[in-house]
């Protein structure tokens, strides 16, 4: 795994949590000014997810490792990002852009966490499309999933 400082988030909870992980999937972008990236293509995506809260659950986590990559690993590892229902061939908004995935990231991974009685945030998405290119997603302060 990639060893590397993230940019950090400001924020004022005791606890922040971060997860490494990578994915490998193929994606193509139905613009004409993506170019080449108009085929389909494939890459190894390497993903920094930054969680914060004040109270840990029942076991003592703020979220277990294994539940966040369980909700990203195993939804995008081998796949074709245009066929998740996150994305759309129709809307450039929803085009699987690196921008696009790392907010669809976001929102699964906050998602979830709406769903826990302690109520973590997910504060920030970092991903890395090549050695040279990455994407941090920020929820505009106050987002609600």
């Amino acid at each position: 795994m990639l060893q590397q400082i993230y940019p950090a988030p400001h924020h004022d909870y005791e606890f922040e949590l971060n997860k490494d992980m990578h994915f490998a999937a193929a994606h193509y972008i139905p613009h004409e000014d993506a170019g080449d990236c108009q085929n389909v293509h494939g890459h190894t995506y390497f993903a920094n997810i930054t969680i914060g809260g004040n109270e840990l659950d029942d076991s003592g986590f703020l979220i277990n490792f294994k539940h966040i990559k369980t909700l990203i690993h195993k939804r995008f590892d081998h796949s074709l990002l245009n066929k998740d229902n996150r994305f759309s061939d129709k809307e450039s908004m929803n085009f699987p852009t690196t921008e696009a995935v790392a907010k669809a990231v976001w929102e699964i991974v906050q998602e979830h966490l709406d769903t826990l009685e302690h109520q973590p945030r997910c504060l920030q998405v970092f991903l890395r499309e090549t050695p040279t290119s990455y994407v941090i997603y920020r929820p505009k302060k106050g987002r609600v999933s």
